[in-house]
Formats: C-alpha cells, sequence, structure tokens
C-alpha cells in the first residue's frame, strides 16, 4: 500500500516488545563520560555548546543554520510511504513517545528535536509478524530556509522481523529524534538515506534499544546535504541481542558529513559490531567518525568490533577519525577496534592497469570495491543500485581531479 500521510489517527499504545526486559536495561545507572553525556529530554539539560565540548569539537556549529536555538516552526517534510499489509503509520503524543521507555536524547539537539515536534509519528510492526516486503518511507524537503523538527518512533514486536528504509531527499534544514525499540527475538534491518541537495543541514538522532535475542542491522547512507550529523545510540534489553550497525559516505567540496556512534552493551552476551566507510573528494571535505562501545560490569561474555576506513580521494579534503572503547570488565570474548585513512592502493591500481584498464577506469574500479562489501548487504536491490548510480555520479564530476 503506497499512500500519503496526513499523520492524523492515532492509535493506543500496547506492549509488544518486552517490557520488562526494556524496564532493566533503563534501571542501570548512567556512566559518566565526555562522550556521551546524561541523556534527558529537558532541552535545558543540555546547555547550547560553545564548541569547546568533546561531543561537538568537530562541528561546524554555525552552520547548523539556528537548530541549536531551537526556535519553533510548524513546518513539515512530506510523507510518502509504502506500508506492508499489517504495519501501522500514526501518530502519538509525545509523552506516548516517551513513555515506550527507549532512552531520552543524548545532546541538545535530540532534545530539541523531541520538544520542537509536537507529537510524534509512530511506525509500528506488531508482534510475529514476518515482512516478504519492506517499509519504505520517502521522507522529502522543499527548501533549505525551512526549520523542520521531527519525532519518529519505530517499533518492532517481539519475534516480529522487518525491512525499515528512511529516505530523505529535497532541501530542508532538519532536525530528528528517532527512538527505535526492537522485541525479544525480533529482527530488523534499518536503512537510513540522506541523499539531500546540496543546501540541506540534517541532525539525526537514533537510539536504539535491542531485546533479548534480538537481531539489529543499521544502515546509514549519507551522500548530500551542505552538513549532516547523527549519532546513532545501541543498548541491550536482555542477553543475546545482536546490533551491526554499518555506514558509507561521500563528501564532496565543503561538505561536513559527521556520524557517531555510542554503543552501550548493558546485558551480558550481547555482539555488536561497527563498520563505516567513507571517501572525500574536493576542497575542504570533512568527515568524522566517533565511536564509542561501552562494556559495563554486568556484560560479560559479550564480543564487539568498530572500524571506520576513509579514502581521500583529491588534496584539500580532510578524514577525521576517533575510535574508542571503556570496559569495565575483562570477562569477554572478544573487543577491538581499527581506523584508516588513506590514498588509493598503488597495487590495485598496478594489478588492473597491467590488464589494460585505463587509470581513471581503475580508480572508479576501486571507490565502487570499497563500498560494495557494505551496499551489498542492505538486500534492497533498487535501493543498491540507486546508491551505486549515485558514487558513480560522485566520481564522474571529479575525475580530473583524482590523485
Amino acid at each position: 500500500m503506497t499512500a500519503s500521510t496526513d499523520l492524523g489517527t492515532r492509535e493506543a499504545i500496547h506492549d509488544t516488545t518486552g517490557a520488562a526486559s526494556e524496564n532493566a536495561a533503563a534501571a542501570l545507572e548512567h556512566v559518566e563520560s565526555h562522550l556521551h553525556p546524561e541523556p534527558s529530554y529537558d532541552v535545558e539539560a543540555h546547555p547550547v555548546p560553545t564548541g569547546m565540548e568533546e561531543i561537538w569539537r568537530f562541528t561546524p556549529l554555525k552552520r547548523l543554520r539556528g537548530l541549536l536555538d531551537g526556535a519553533p516552526s510548524d513546518a513539515a517534510l512530506r510523507w510518502e510511504q509504502t506500508l506492508p499489509e499489517g504495519v501501522t503509520l500514526t501518530t502519538i503524543s509525545t509523552a506516548e513517545a516517551q513513555a515506550l521507555a527507549v532512552s531520552a536524547p543524548f545532546d541538545r539537539l535530540g532534545a530539541l528535536a523531541a520538544a520542537n515536534a509536537g507529537s510524534a509519528v509512530l511506525i509500528d510492526v506488531p508482534a510475529n509478524t514476518e515482512l516478504d516486503e519492506p517499509v519504505l518511507v520517502r521522507l522529502t524537503g522543499d527548501s533549505a530556509d525551512t526549520t523542520v523538527w521531527s519525532h519518529v518512533v519505530i517499533r518492532v514486536g517481539t519475534h516480529a522481523k522487518a525491512k525499515v528504509v528512511l529516505d530523505h531527499a529535497g532541501s530542508a534544514t532538519y532536525d530528528v529524534f528517532s527512538p527505535v525499540i526492537v522485541g525479544d527475538g525480533a529482527q530488523l534491518d534499518l536503512v537510513t538515506v540522506n541523499d539531500w541537495e546540496d543546501d540541506a543541514v540534517h541532525a539525526g538522532q537514533y537510539n536504539l534499544r535491542v531485546g533479548r535475542d534480538a537481531t539489529v542491522r543499521l544502515f546509514e547512507i549519507s551522500l548530500g546535504g551542505d552538513l549532516v550529523r547523527t549519532s546513532v545510540n545501541v543498548d541491550y534489553a536482555g542477553p543475546g541481542g545482536s546490533a551491526d550497525v554499518y555506514g558509507v559516505y561521500f563528501a564532496d567540496a565543503g561538505q561536513h558529513i559527521e556520524h557517531r556512534q555510542f554503543i552501550d552493551h548493558t546485558a551480558p552476551r550481547t555482539k555488536s559490531n561497527v563498520l563505516y566507510k567513507g571517501a572525500l573528494q574536493g576542497q575542504d571535505a570533512h568527515t568524522v567518525w566517533i565511536g564509542n562501545v561501552l562494556i559495563r560490569k554486568v556484560a560479560e561474555g559479550i564480543d564487539t568490533f568498530e572500524q571506520n576506513d576513509n579514502l581521500v580521494l583529491t588534496d584539500g579534503a580532510k578524514a577525521d577519525s576517533v575510535p574508542n572503547l571503556e570496559i569495565e570488565t575483562g570477562e569477554i570474548a572478544g573487543a577491538g577496534h581499527a581506523s584508516t585513512t588513506g590514498r588509493f592502493d598503488d597495487q590495485h591500481l598496478f594489478y588492473l592497469q597491467s590488464r589494460g584498464i585505463p587509470e581513471d577506469e581503475a580508480r572508479r574500479l576501486v571507490v565502487h570495491g570499497f563500498f560494495n562489501d557494505i551496499i551489498r548487504r542492505i538486500g534492497v536491490p533498487e535501493l543498491q543500485e540507486r546508491l551505486v548510480s549515485a558514487i558513480e555520479d560522485e566520481l564522474a564530476e571529479n575525475v580530473g581531479r583524482l590523485a
């Protein structure tokens, strides 16, 4: 079913996600860290940043176009969605959204999005539902001069299986707070695509709670926009949960693309894997990746790894990459991190050129191979083809400058 949304309906909140285990995770004490301040829906609990704070020092605050000031706005993006049978999309109150027991915003942008949205959109996949087709939501903005606040809740019930795609396009100054609740034994693939026009600003925070023995795969794709700053925060409502967080990003001249992840192992025998890959080209193209994994004392037997790889295609581009591990117990199966930033692999280029492939084409093949390891995992053929084409377009714009 494809429709344009009026978001006017409201349904009662029903518990399909294992509330007992969620409450247990919520009861864990907050761990003080400069990398993940105490979460709160109270905007005043998150002071206006100066740029000196650890979580803000890479972000060009002036380019957020007043989002940190929090001026109210009634504007909204245009929504179009394809909802498989059984999936609902409704409007709920802010209070109802907060009652779903997902962690509160970690920064001022997230708190302002929840406060100024006025209500929340709930995308709900009922318990024991197995979707054969993805939930597709297309969100489009008409002007970068328009500020849009948004609060989007995604809930996947116990033992359900779903794939959800949030596809952003057009122009806007957009700030979204999005709690994601995945019930016990459920499986969710969540894909967020940030394919904005060059003048757009996008701030987003996605807080995922992974149920007992649940499996989550999240994909972030950032290709457009003047500034994109997103954070993914994951915690676990019970043992056995698994979270794979993947990212692909491509920054052109002047673009700032910033991705942050905080994986909080709040339960034993949980797993996490983070892999982000980015390419940069053009003067003042800037990407930032900040990864942090917290292994709590209770999280014995966990296994985690985080990795970020950056491919710098031209002079004048800069990639910042900062992996972190905070470990409170040594009783774990494994923990590690890695980060690489460099230019083309000369051996790869030599191998291709020695077989008669021109240098420009060889460079394109290397870039596509660099990204395809993640793109092929998405499992939505039409979207995968579109992303490969978009990367080709990015490369074609600067073919003469690749070094």
